[in-house]
């Protein structure tokens, strides 16, 4: 059997990174495991200014760039795959992907999120030829033309006045009469010449065979029905949902995400959560790290108070 790491790092997002930085940094072996690109959603932002220190505001990747750099100076290693079994109950604990598997003393699961769908027809087979749920990806595919985005809360109101940056006009499709965002979010917007609002709205159908042509709007209070049509895009942020599907049953859950007390642990003994995956009030950068450094230093504690036979 191959020698166990001290601690395996599902997840290289913010939460996960800041995970290995500790850990590598108090000396313990650390093996961090990425499906996707490092960074997790955070790279697709363009511009971070609530993050302490990012002023002027900076980019998610380099933000990310410098956080990964950092964690292998500190002796954190790096594998590409996705996680498709684990056994946390054993010890060693076992994380397997591609056909290997990894064995770990600890392990702290940083899976993190996706974002929302509308769930309505046509969205799945739309997305990427006319619906996005990235501004920073794709709003620069959209110059001069109208856009539309679904949502009212902070996330919403923030990459719809990016996409003002390239689009003609940026209107915001809320289901309620009012948006969620921070109050200081929305003066901006309403303050935004070129954002407009359509409040009480869904998003009931999208249609367009190689790309999006109309858009089936419903108004909630009388139920009539509005199609748009022509060229334009949508963006999509209503919200994220765990990437927690491979620890159910596992591990404590509530609504797919995972419950951990304050230290970050988990209901299983040397599993800890970190990040968007787990239970907390508010899903930022800020609170992903803080997340990985209580994750990381709450493992090292586990590894000292339990003897371990590897």
């Amino acid at each position: 059997m191959n020698e166990p790491y001290d601690v395996i790092i599902i997840g290289a997002g913010p939460a996960g990174l800041s995970a290995a930085i500790y850990a590598g940094r108090s000396k313990l072996s650390t093996l961090v495991v990425e499906s996707n690109a490092e960074g997790g959603q955070i790279i697709t932002t363009d511009e971070i200014a609530n993050y302490p220190g990012s002023y002027p505001p900076e980019s998610g990747h380099s933000l990310i760039a410098r956080m990964s750099e950092q964690a292998r100076a500190f002796g954190a290693e790096f594998v590409s795959g996705q996680v498709d079994d684990v056994c946390l109950d054993v010890e060693p604990k076992t994380v397997s992907f591609g056909g290997n598997e990894y064995y770990a003393k600890t392990v702290i699961i940083a899976a993190g999120a996706h974002p929302a769908k509308i769930g309505c027809p046509g969205e799945d087979i739309l997305t990427g030829a006319g619906v996005s749920y990235c501004a920073t990806c794709d709003g620069p595919f959209f110059e001069g033309l109208p856009v539309y985005v679904v949502g009212g809360g902070d996330a919403a109101v923030e990459e719809a006045m990016y996409l003002t940056k390239f689009a003609s006009s940026v209107t915001i499709i809320h289901r309620r009469d009012s948006l969620r965002a921070a109050k200081s979010i929305q003066d901006k917007a309403f303050a935004n010449e070129k954002i407009s609002f359509l409040w009480n709205t869904t998003v009931e159908e999208l249609k367009g065979e190689d790309f999006l042509e109309s858009m089936i709007l419903r108004n909630t209070g009388d139920g009539t029905l509005t199609e748009i049509t022509g060229q334009f895009g949508l963006f999509v942020f209503i919200g994220t949902k765990p990437n927690t599907a491979l620890y159910e049953g596992l591990v404590e859950m509530q609504k797919g995400f995972i419950v951990t007390d304050a230290e970050m642990r988990t209901s299983v003994p040397g599993v800890f959560a970190a990040g968007d995956a787990r239970v907390k009030t508010l899903r930022q950068v800020v609170t992903a790290v803080a997340d990985g450094a209580i994750a990381a230093v709450s493992a090292e504690k586990y590894l000292e108070d339990h003897s371990s036979p590897f």
